[in-house]
């Protein structure tokens, strides 16, 4: 059998962490739902934080309300505008990324469920039709008329010459194939992530405020339907006093900590 060399005692709790690594070691099916603070680590800042995207610029959650988008073509052009600078252009996945392409790996991952837009998840080495979007992708545009899905970089390459993009198929006005405020989440990739939620045995949480519902309520479902709650962020959230266990230590360190053990027990 292969060693481990992670130290429990380096953690901020070490009874928490070995807790929750025995939770993943039993387990025969994990459902994982990932939020902003696990793409940090890769540069791109979260919403909610300390130092959230919404927090240190509150104009900024604006210019994510779909009403506001659709009727004023300067805020289009302010949206494209901040899309092609957008830091995940750049982002590579990080050490949580690939932590979660390892339990994968070891068979447990049931799906993983994610608020994340980026892309990093797939980027990181799990596979594509394991990982529930939610809120969709910044990857690829969609046209608000049509229906039209087209990747993101063919429509960036235009702004060079065109302000406010518009379908090439109908002309129509063209958003990121994201939820925006005010836009119903679409209602088979909700029932997909309910279902992965519902047929776990450990239910992982991590980096996500779990504030936002529908998506948070997935805790309920899975720990209704007899599932451990484990949480792996840096704030409090609401269902940490529900929870069988909450690692307050860097998603960086105990992501790829507890899939270590998990690999060790199976070798």
């Amino acid at each position: 059998m292969a060693s481990t060399t992670t130290d429990s005692a380096s953690f901020v709790d070490p009874e928490d962490f070995e807790r929750a690594a025995d939770l993943l070691v039993s387990a025969e099916r994990v459902t994982v739902l990932t939020g902003a603070g696990v793409s940090t680590d890769s540069g791109i800042p979260d919403f909610r934080g300390p130092q959230g995207v919404w927090t240190t610029d509150p104009g900024a959650q604006a210019l994510s309300d779909i009403d506001t988008y659709m009727g004023d073509v300067d805020v289009r052009r302010e949206v494209w505008t901040q899309r092609r600078a957008h830091r995940m252009w750049r982002a590579r996945p990080n050490a949580a990324h690939r932590a979660f392409a390892e339990l994968e790996a070891t068979g447990r991952l049931r799906a993983l469920v994610t608020q994340n837009v980026d892309g990093l998840h797939q980027s990181g080495g799990v596979t594509g039709d394991r990982v529930v979007e939610v809120h969709g992708t910044l990857l690829r545009v969609v046209c608000m008329a049509c229906g039209l899905r087209t990747p993101s970089d063919k429509v960036l390459a235009r702004l060079d010459e065109e302000s406010d993009p518009r379908c090439v198929e109908c002309g129509g006005i063209q958003k990121s194939d994201t939820i925006s405020f005010g836009q119903r989440l679409d209602a088979d990739v909700v029932e997909e992530a309910t279902r992965a939620a519902r047929e776990c045995d450990v239910f992982l949480a991590v980096g996500t405020s779990l504030t936002v519902h529908p998506v948070a309520g997935l805790c309920d479902v899975a720990m209704m339907s007899g599932a451990s709650l484990v949480v792996v962020n840096a704030e409090p959230t609401p269902y940490d006093d529900f929870a069988a266990v909450v690692l307050r230590d860097p998603i960086g360190k105990a992501v790829p900590a507890l899939v270590e053990r998990v690999r060790a027990a199976q070798a």
